[in-house]
């Protein structure tokens, strides 16, 4: 193990999505900060390449496991992974999500499936499995990167704005019940970024995505505000009005047309 395994605290980072976008610059804040990181992700020579570039710059410890999230069971495996090689995940950083544009009667169910798998089921049964050793040990540290899409529903990415409301539900409930224990729960939720989601995604023409901010500038937010242990981190001011203060008081039809137009592609 790296510099840092020996002490008591621990600084073992699991991310998921580690290969690139905000996933990838998550790991490179952890490694900057001296945690030892285990990267999970499907692309293998990619992650290769970031554990040989950290382990250089910040001379810590990095594992890398590939893994195709969005199959069920996946989670299980890297845990057994993990728990196999003796590695104690100090910080669980389920950043791993993907989203898809499109009408949903329309989009196909198989690639909706897939996005509940990653973005819903995946992320709680990783939390599951790791929130046990950190209660155990009294301290720990879970962020979930969800979206602002989670604020609101998303005509045109139903199933996509669904899922990051599960994801802020799910992470404010989970942190209270936390309370105590030395676990933290942070839920970021950014508005747009500017990484390969957007193309993944379809999203290129979207009105919304003119807005987007860098992964580097995320990531250190959501970092610091996993830190501190704050409930949900939303990283853009005019976003924390809009969506604290203006929104919720908005006609739900009007809410709904607004959300709609966002997501609509610029002819």
């Amino acid at each position: 193990m790296g510099n840092m395994a020996g002490n008591m605290a621990g600084n073992l980072a699991l991310v998921t999505g580690a290969s690139s976008g905000i996933g990838e610059a998550l790991a490179r804040v952890h490694a900057a900060h001296g945690g030892d990181l285990v990267l999970v992700a499907r692309s293998a020579a990619r992650l290769q390449q970031l554990k040989v570039e950290l382990e250089a710059a910040h001379s810590v410890h990095v594992t890398i496991l590939c893994e195709d999230l969005a199959e069920p069971g996946a989670a299980a495996r890297v845990f057994r992974q993990t728990e196999a090689a003796g590695l104690q995940v100090d910080v669980l950083i389920n950043n791993a999500g993907v989203g898809g544009h499109g009408k949903f009667h329309e989009r196909g169910l198989e690639a909706d499936q897939q996005m509940m798998q990653l973005n819903i089921i995946t992320l709680a049964e990783l939390t599951y499995y790791y929130v046990q050793g950190m209660v155990a040990r009294g301290a720990g540290r879970i962020l979930n990167v969800s979206s602002t899409a989670g604020f609101l529903p998303g005509p045109l990415q139903a199933v996509y704005y669904a899922s990051k409301a599960f994801v802020n539900s799910f992470s404010q409930a989970l942190a209270n019940e936390l309370q105590g224990t030395g676990v933290t729960v942070t839920a970021l939720c950014p508005g747009p970024v500017d990484t390969g989601f957007k193309a993944a995604a379809d999203l290129d023409g979207v009105r919304m995505m003119d807005l987007a901010v860098s992964a580097t500038s995320v990531a250190e937010f959501g970092y610091r505000a996993m830190q501190r242990g704050q409930l949900v981190a939303i990283n853009q001011p005019a976003l924390r009005l809009l969506l604290g203060w203006i929104m919720p008081f908005l006609p739900r039809g009007l809410l709904l047309k607004f959300s709609r137009r966002a997501m609509e592609k610029s002819a």
